[in-house]
């Protein structure tokens, strides 16, 4: 399972914290990709997303029932704090905050075979090509004329028909 898809069945961080975040991300003037008129101001310099800065909290661009079915109506466009919020085990590790707010909508909290689908992450490495170079010699074997040659040991170009079998 990829982490996204466990996102698309919990949105708890939506729907717990403030997402809040420089006022430029949100003026297209600026080159900034949310939509103004899903912000709210908050000071000077930051706006956050409207429903997010209520008690109890809840994104207006989150549709979907909390730890059901939830998706994000900008997601393209969402702010810096929901692209770079980390679910839980992503990295390998839990995140407390993302704990913390399943947990305030009565989830449990994310255990890594739920995000990657496996008990553990297997990092054996993909086996070599065949055809890979020798460590020693770092000499790539090629196929020449049914057999194989290393890269350099012909230099002569292949050769041509004998004239009498050309027409």
């Amino acid at each position: 399972m990829r982490p996204e898809n466990v996102c698309l069945q919990c949105g708890a961080c939506c729907a717990y914290y403030r997402a809040s975040f420089y006022w430029a991300e949100a003026d297209p003037a600026q080159g900034g990709s949310v939509p103004p008129e899903l912000t709210t101001q908050i000071d000077l310099f930051l706006v956050a997303m409207k429903g997010t800065e209520a008690n109890p909290p809840r994104c207006i661009a989150l549709h979907g029932e909390i730890g059901k079915a939830v998706c994000c109506t900008i997601y393209e466009q969402r702010p810096s704090p929901c692209r770079e919020f980390p679910v839980s085990w992503l990295d390998g590790h839990p995140n407390p905050r993302c704990d913390q707010a399943r947990a305030a909508w009565g989830l449990p909290p994310l255990r890594f075979e739920d995000v990657w689908g496996t008990s553990q992450l297997d990092l054996t490495p993909p086996p070599l090509p065949i055809d890979a170079p020798a460590a020693s010699t770092g000499a790539l074997s090629l196929p020449v004329d049914g057999g194989f040659a290393k890269i350099g040991e012909t230099d002569s170009p292949p050769q041509s028909a004998p004239a009498s079998q050309a027409a």
